[in-house]
């Protein structure tokens, strides 16, 4: 399997240092009451805020320790875009815009609440950033001058890295046992086959008959991290999908442990009471668990989907061991959107990493981003993204992995079995007065 190019365009590193007027006025700026906060904007892109933070004049920034604040990803299509191919390309550069503002984000009566202090351009030249690391500005930018010369400082870095991805996609939706294909430019490659299949649950064992062999311990992964107790009233469970390769060998599975049970006196999915899938893969004969993604339907002035997705850690058997949080956000239910484990995001982005365990980034002389020492500290950076579509849209994934988090076929796979899971999560949130297509149907379904 060849990768396709991608580029990571970071900026992060942000502080903001404001001199101290001598003599109290309107027009001066005290940030230590003022928060600072900046809108980030690459053409054709999404417009990403982030807070500022406000360094003391007498401060050295090294002493501060600050996240990524945005982040954009690049494929080939959009680097064609933004770098150009056409005779008039020389003509037009590209640059990365920065608005910063004091006061605080939002909108009041639909006036921005924030006064803008200055602007910021930083020049582009991405040009064969998907072999090659480079870095735009690490730094101070004068920001504004008042009538006395006196300015502010922006500090900032904006670098660019290779991200190489697979991209794989599903040629129909995942309740329809579709095949899934690797994208690369033009060429669409079959590699994965998957089947989707009804639990009952009074055989919690069904599922595995794929493997050569079984083992107790394996049934036990299904009972300890699902609800063997069959529950009243509404409810979505047992369902499944297996993903083979081309030689028909099970890789990969997501295994709904827990069923999608409307709250009581309503017909909706809580997030107090998730449904869950397990996501496994398969090793010693077995299937070992790998991930586990709790779903719900937020309530708000538009439903969401809710999801939290945590690694299992390999305990050799044992259960005491907590998960670790690699994604918790929300979908739009009625759009979609992109299921994300970006562990280099901070709150703006579409997968928020548990504060306790994302990496931390310090300034440094190189403009490097460093990660600490974290559990699973292999997972960083971009880890995989999956499309979804909304509520009653056909909906085939494209799902994107990093090359540095597959190994093995087996790694992709897990990937492709945790996008159908999230996928068949928006069905299973639909509200219980809404029928499901018969795929999703069994006799023994109470679909309200």
């Amino acid at each position: 399997m060849d990768p396709c190019p991608f580029v990571r365009l970071t900026v992060g590193n942000l502080a903001l240092k404001i001199p101290v007027a001598s003599k109290p006025a309107r027009s001066v700026v005290h940030p230590s009451s003022s928060p600072c906060f900046c809108k980030i904007k690459l053409k054709n892109f999404s417009v990403q805020s982030a807070v500022v933070p406000f360094i003391p004049p007498e401060n050295h920034l090294d002493s501060q320790i600050q996240t990524i604040a945005a982040i954009f990803h690049l494929s080939k299509c959009d680097l064609d875009k933004l770098v150009g191919k056409s005779i008039f390309a020389g003509k037009g550069k590209v640059f990365l815009k920065i608005s910063i503002y004091t006061g605080r984000r939002g909108t009041t009566c639909g006036v921005n609440s924030g006064r803008l202090l200055g602007k910021v351009s930083v020049p582009l030249n991405l040009a064969g950033t998907e072999s090659k690391s480079s870095v735009f500005h690490n730094g101070w930018i004068t920001v504004g001058k008042d009538a006395k010369g006196s300015s502010a400082q922006f500090h900032l870095n904006v670098k660019a890295e290779p991200d190489p991805r697979f991209v794989f996609q599903f040629d129909g939706e995942p309740e329809c046992s579709p095949q899934v294909f690797q994208i690369q430019g033009n060429i669409r490659q079959p590699v994965f086959t998957c089947k989707f299949s009804f639990r009952n649950a009074g055989d919690r064992n069904q599922h595995s008959r794929s493997l050569p062999s079984e083992s107790t311990s394996s049934r036990s992964w299904l009972s300890s991290f699902g609800s063997e107790r069959e529950r009243p009233g509404k409810e979505r469970k047992g369902w499944s999908i297996t993903v083979h390769d081309l030689s028909g060998s099970p890789v990969a599975m997501a295994s709904m442990v827990t069923p999608f049970v409307a709250s009581p006196g309503s017909d909706r999915v809580s997030r107090s009471n998730p449904g869950s899938w397990l996501i496994l893969r398969p090793g010693d004969g077995t299937w070992k668990p790998w991930g586990r993604l709790e779903a719900w339907r937020e309530r708000g002035s538009s439903d969401g989907l809710g999801y939290r997705f945590e690694l299992v850690p390999d305990t050799n058997g044992g259960m005491s061991a907590a998960g670790i949080v690699l994604a918790e956000s929300t979908l739009s239910l009625n759009k979609g959107g992109k299921f994300e484990i970006d562990l280099g995001a901070n709150s703006n982005g579409r997968a928020t990493p548990v504060n306790s365990l994302s990496p931390v980034c310090s300034p440094r002389s190189s403009g490097d981003f460093g990660y600490g020492l974290w559990p699973y500290c292999m997972y960083r950076g971009f880890v995989m993204s999956a499309s979804v579509e909304g509520e009653g849209r056909c909906s085939k994934p494209t799902v994107e992995v990093s090359l540095q988090h597959v190994t093995c076929t087996e790694d992709a796979a897990a990937y492709v079995a945790l996008a159908a899971a999230i996928d068949l999560s928006m069905d299973a949130c639909r509200l219980f007065c809404q029928r499901l297509r018969k795929e999703l149907c069994q006799q023994l379904d109470v679909l309200g």
